[in-house]
């Protein structure tokens, strides 16, 4: 009966959490009634934003987030195997599919953490096309994150050749990235982390070469009221608790579970890409696993 009692009043928990989190984010990120979420103003440059559901100062967001992913980089793929049960494989493969790069792509893989996406770009190109002239650019603002990519890929055949290099760069200044440069870029489980998404996306416009593809993998928002009040009870009441029994860090993953909520909509980001200078097919998105993820889409035309 105790048992019981406990798993009642967690639902409870994460209905009321599935009511109101909008609510909430209402109020931590002070976004005027015209501007969407993910874009700022002149008054918010140097006012706050949100971390999770907390307020922060924009100037010190940077750090926390450097914080959470210093926290979690030696777990980080342990634990995303053990929040989605593997699913994330199964995305990362589709978006990867869905770029279906050709032999000698640039690809620059921003916020590129461990390595997932650049790993699979250039097996794909090997495995598809037998070519080892592909290259990709790995950047992430977190040194942490970043060494453990580098670490990843010695014990591969893409160590000490040109094919894979590393950056520590924010993805809203790539100052060592020169205009025009790039035929792909990514952004995985990313951009949200970011304090200014559309400069974010500025900077992706800016780099790509004319025809080049920005490309974005990315927690989203569920419509399905069903599946969202599900989705809602696992991620605020068994994500954080596998983060306190695998990585023994329970506050770092509340952070990320509630990033995703502060997260635009589908259709507000695909705004924001569209804003940016890029062309977008159809809707701009693709949703995965009833939008518990999706892939944006531009073009630099």
């Amino acid at each position: 009966m105790q048992a019981f009692t406990s798993i009642a009043r967690a639902s409870k928990r994460s209905v009321l959490r599935s009511a109101n989190w909008r609510t909430v984010a209402a109020y931590t990120t002070h976004v005027p009634p015209n501007v969407a979420p993910g874009q700022t103003t002149q008054s918010q440059e140097s006012t706050k934003t949100h971390f999770g559901f907390r307020n922060v100062l924009e100037s010190e967001k940077e750090q926390l987030v450097g914080k959470v992913f210093a926290n979690v980089a030696e777990k980080y793929d342990i634990m995303n195997d053990a929040m989605s049960g593997g699913v994330h494989r199964l995305w990362k493969d589709h978006f990867i599919r869905s770029m279906a790069p050709g032999p000698g792509t640039k690809l620059l893989d921003v916020a590129g953490g461990t390595g997932d996406i650049a790993m699979r770009f250039l097996d794909y190109c090997k495995n598809i096309h037998n070519d080892s002239s592909a290259s990709v650019k790995m950047i992430d603002i977190n040194p942490h994150m970043l060494k453990v990519g580098e670490q990843r890929f010695q014990a591969t055949p893409y160590a000490n050749t040109n094919q894979v290099s590393f950056l520590v760069q924010n993805a809203e200044d790539l100052a060592d990235i020169p205009d025009e440069s790039v035929d792909v870029y990514t952004i995985a489980f990313g951009i949200r982390n970011c304090t200014h998404v559309d400069r974010v996306v500025k900077e992706a416009h800016r780099v790509l070469k004319k025809g080049g593809r920005f490309m974005c993998l990315e927690f989203s928002h569920v419509e399905n009221p069903v599946v969202s009040k599900i989705y809602d009870f696992y991620s605020f009441d068994v994500i954080p608790a596998l983060g306190q029994m695998i990585a023994n860090d329970r506050e770092s993953y509340q952070y990320l579970v509630e990033s995703i909520r502060q997260f635009p909509t589908q259709p507000a980001f695909a705004k924001i890409i569209r804003d940016a200078g890029f062309s977008t097919v159809g809707k701009g998105w693709e949703d995965l696993t009833f939008g518990v993820a999706a892939i944006h889409s531009g073009f630099k035309i």
